[in-house]
């Protein structure tokens, strides 16, 4: 990773342990501890990087049936793997149960064409435990014994319609009668480039059953694109050792425990296969599968040379046995000798690492949330490489990619050039960076390594990844997309959780990303309110099918949305940055003048937000008492859109205080700030002020005033609306019995409350935004609600459940939230966690239970995980809310 920043461990308050001198020394670049991760993907196939097709088919350019026999262009995937960094060198596991069709290379599921709710993985794995190095991890498969049905989970999947649950791998009944393999694989390095591998399987069926295990290791092809370099190579080197000659990391060896039969390939495209053309080639990437599955003894290499190779173990299971294998890949000669003494030694520092992250007073299942989370989002980092021009292009010795590519897909960010390790939402259903995701994956990856917290945000604004006119790039379906811009929010926030924990923050940092922020927040200014109104118009903003409408797209009526979310963001965007400017302002006076702009702007926005255009519309409802977006149609007419929604509840999230102390010592930004409320005595109205208990006056921006607040959160906190018993619904409970229909040239649009999956298109189907929990606006909506507790104090007291008569102040509100999201993870007083809704496998079974999926989002009723079943990202978020009860709630 690019990028490094000043701050030493001397500053931390407590002596540091084993793992926390090795991220120092990562910091410092004296010994590569993060050289080697899980930086493997999930799912390479049917990504839009692997896709050359005229008209972007991803999903069908590079299907999951080509995945075993044809050789990716930019990336890798496998189960339980790990990669050097530049993923020149591969490490994952292979699995055969005698009764697949194909070896079990990497993990299986539909496509947004065959899944009846979008794409879906369908296997169950698991991210069990990871120290931030790496120096410790742990991970689960669960693999059946029977058949894998395939042909079963896309038939049926292709059948359901999108009102009917999503058919899963439990479904089909292969784990009957627990006839299924725990397959456990751990990594404990002895060094940077010494890597100790121990793989467990057990037989948890009523009987033997036999397995193929293929430890396995590959290259990356680098070779097939025209890319310079020597070609590299794995040989054997005697009955259980693996050479490896290339040049590009320190490790030389596989060793693998035992006289496993070493199998070679080359990882190339089985040109026959894929393509009906015969280019000669004898050895190809599902080489070693025809071998296993097949019997083709002709489809491995007899020389025992290749660039890809398997140690192959039969094992026959015992009912209720467990199995080992133990491997090394290393830079040394060393095999067994110290084998179990380094395993012992990583899990004990494994355990004193988190002894210091996760709070003394948990419970146990609560400790096992919260490890089990950021060990997901350590697990979930991936090895991006992404270069559109060449994309575009093509390669040198390869067809030319269709003409009608560069009139199509990112045609527009040629400038773009990923090669890095970077956090990603979920490795399977999203194993691509998202900007918004990334921002909130931050937060919680700070309360564990804040270095890399802090590369990841500045990596996504440096030049090679900022589009030139300063946009951030949202995904790589369309990088010209918009997301919330929760950049600066998520640096401070990182910025603060680690001046807290070391005492000291890191200034370097805080400058270095602002700068590339003002860029970015001048982007919005210029693009999105193209009117200079003060209103912006963002598009869907990771919303989805939030609304009536794709706001994304051309309006079936015309005109434009006025967006009281995308104006809501960018007041909070002017508050992250002016909090930001302040805190540089300390030592810098030059940062005074940029703070005074990002508080007027803000002061601006906030009036557009009541009062905007010649016409004086409002994005408030003065009758309903809660915020909408406006649509403005081809005549100028305002129409507002009165769906009680997320959208409405946006403007929450832009609140500051400014302490007395702050003012008095930036006398420049003191007196600004005083001139602008006297002499724009129209605009000082949105600015409040009270004494400061420490002497002095503080002052008050939120583009919801106190009276407007308490209208919000009646709403907000009212159970048959927005609040839940697990969180608060993305849109209200009201729209069950009363949908928002609107009726334009002839079609209906309708927004209805769906608590579960979408019935809806819009993108796909595989989102919504009506009506279950999503973690990262809960996490904002508790973060703000703190904010405003701290200005308006104990004093203000709303109704929580309105009409329970029961009177809280702000800060027990959001510690009222916080306790209803973390509710969805825990055992209730029957043992049971609503993330798992009615799925009895992990609510009663021993071996399930205590496993913790982290979904994408949560029914709006019930609490059942839905979408991307690892969404480790921003669903982690959780571990920060868990750490904060545990501190007393303070954020």
């Amino acid at each position: 990773m690019r990028g490094k920043f000043k701050i030493t461990w001397e500053d931390m308050q407590t002596p540091e342990n084993a793992e926390e001198r090795r991220l120092r020394e990562s910091r410092e670049r004296t010994s590569h501890w993060k050289r080697w991760g899980p930086y493997l993907s999930e799912r390479q196939w049917g990504t839009v990087r692997e896709d050359y097709s005229a008209k972007g088919e991803a999903w069908d350019y590079f299907p999951h049936d080509q995945a075993r026999s044809r050789a990716y262009r930019w990336g890798e995937d496998g189960i339980a793997g790990i990669s050097d960094r530049h993923q020149y060198t591969c490490f994952s596991v292979a699995l055969w149960n005698e009764r697949d069709p194909i070896l079990k290379e990497r993990m299986f599921g539909l496509t947004g064409s065959q899944g009846n709710h979008g794409e879906d993985v369908k296997e169950y794995y698991f991210y069990l435990d990871s120290t931030p190095t790496h120096s410790y991890m742990r991970y689960l498969y669960k693999y059946p014994q029977a058949e894998y049905p395939y042909a079963k989970l896309i038939e049926e999947g292709r059948r359901r319609s999108r009102k009917e649950p999503e058919y899963e791998l439990l479904d089909t009944g292969v784990f009957n009668e627990n006839r299924y393999f725990d397959v456990q694989v751990e990594y404990a390095k002895d060094g940077p480039e010494d890597i100790l591998i121990r793989i467990r399987v057990a037989n948890h069926g009523p009987e033997a059953a036999n397995l193929r295990l293929l430890p396995s290791l590959w290259f990356r092809n680098t070779w097939s694109w025209g890319d310079a370099g020597p070609r590299p190579h794995l040989r054997a080197g005697g009955s259980n050792r693996i050479d490896l000659e290339q040049p590009y990391t320190a490790v030389k060896h596989l060793f693998a425990e035992g006289s496993p039969e070493l199998l070679f390939t080359e990882n190339n495209t089985n040109m026959r296969r894929i393509f009906n053309f015969d280019d000669g080639a004898e050895y190809v990437k599902d080489g070693i599968n025809n071998y296993i599955v097949h019997g083709d003894h002709g489809a491995v290499n007899p020389s025992q040379s290749g660039t890809k190779a398997a140690a192959h173990y039969r094992m026959t299971i015992a009912a209720g046995d467990v199995q080992t294998v133990r491997l090394r890949l290393t830079d040394g000669d060393v095999f067994l000798e110290n084998f179990d003494e380094v395993f012992d030694a990583r899990i004990h520092e494994a355990n004193e690492f988190y002894s210091n992250v996760l709070p003394p007073e948990l419970g146990d299942d609560s400790r096992n949330i919260m490890r089990q989370s950021l060990g997901g989002m350590l697990w979930s980092k991936q090895f991006y490489h992404f270069d559109i021009k060449r994309w575009l292009d093509g390669d040198p010795g390869q067809p030319p990619p269709p003409p009608e590519r560069r009139k199509g897909r990112n045609k527009d960010w040629q400038s773009l050039y990923n090669d890095d390790v970077i956090s990603m939402p979920d490795k399977w259903e999203y194993p691509w960076y998202a900007a918004w995701d990334l921002a909130f994956h931050t937060v919680a990856l700070a309360l564990v390594d804040s270095d890399f917290a802090k590369e990841q945000l500045v990596l996504i604004t440096r030049e090679w990844y900022m589009h030139p006119n300063g946009q951030l790039p949202a995904y790589e379906w369309a990088f010209g997309d918009v997301n919330p811009p929760v950049q600066a929010w998520a640096a401070w926030r990182v910025y603060k959780i680690e001046k807290k924990r070391r005492g000291v923050g890191d200034r370097e940092f805080l400058e270095k990303i602002f700068h590339k922020l003002l860029l970015n927040f001048t982007w919005w200014v210029n693009r999105k309110d193209a009117d200079g109104r003060n209103i912006f118009q963002g598009g869907f903003l990771g919303l989805d099918n939030i609304g009536v409408f794709d706001r994304s797209a051309p309006l079936p009526t015309g005109g434009v949305i006025e967006q009281s979310d995308a104006t809501s963001w960018m007041g909070m965007y002017c508050l992250n940055l002016l909090a930001i400017a302040l805190e540089l302002a300390k030592e810098n006076s030059a940062y005074e003048d940029v703070a005074s702009k990002f508080f007027e702007h803000f002061v601006h926005i906030c009036h557009a937000m009541n009062l905007f255009g010649d016409s004086v519309i409002e994005l408030w409802d003065e009758q309903d008492g809660f915020f909408y977006d406006v649509l403005l149609l081809p005549n100028g007419e305002p129409y507002p859109l009165k769906v009680r929604s997320m959208v409405g509840l946006v403007p929450l999230f832009a609140v500051e205080t400014l302490s007395a102390d702050i003012l008095t010592n930036l006398k420049g930004f003191d007196r600004r700030m005083r001139w602008f409320i006297k002499n724009r005595p129209e605009l000082s109205n949105h600015i409040d002020s009270s004494p400061d208990p420490l002497g002095g006056e503080k002052r008050f921006l939120s583009l919801v005033n106190k009276d407007r607040l308490r209208s919000i959160l009646r709403y907000m906190l009212d159970e048959n609306e927005f609040l839940s018993p697990y969180g608060i619904r993305a849109l209200s409970r009201f729209h069950k019995d009363h949908p928002y229909v609107m009726n334009v040239n002839g079609h209906e649009h309708r927004v209805d409350y769906e608590p579960a999956e979408s019935s809806s298109g819009l993108f796909g189907g595989n989102s919504n935004w009506r009506g279950p929990v999503w973690m990262p606006v809960n996490f904002l909506l508790i973060e703000s609600l703190q904010k405003f507790h701290y200005y308006l104090g104990d004093e203000y007291k709303v109704e929580c459940p309105t009409g329970s008569g029961k009177m809280l102040t702000l800060w027990e509100v959001s510690l009222e939230l916080s306790r209803r999201l973390t509710r969805i993870f825990e055992k209730d007083e029957h043992g049971r966690r609503p993330v798992y809704g009615a799925t009895e496998k992990f609510q009663t079974d021993q071996g399930w239970r205590d496993m913790i999926l982290f979904y994408e989002y949560f029914h709006g009723d019930n609490g059942a995980g839905i979408g991307a079943s690892h969404q480790t990202g921003w669903t982690g978020l959780v571990a920060k809310l868990i750490q904060q009860a545990g501190d007393g709630g303070a954020s």
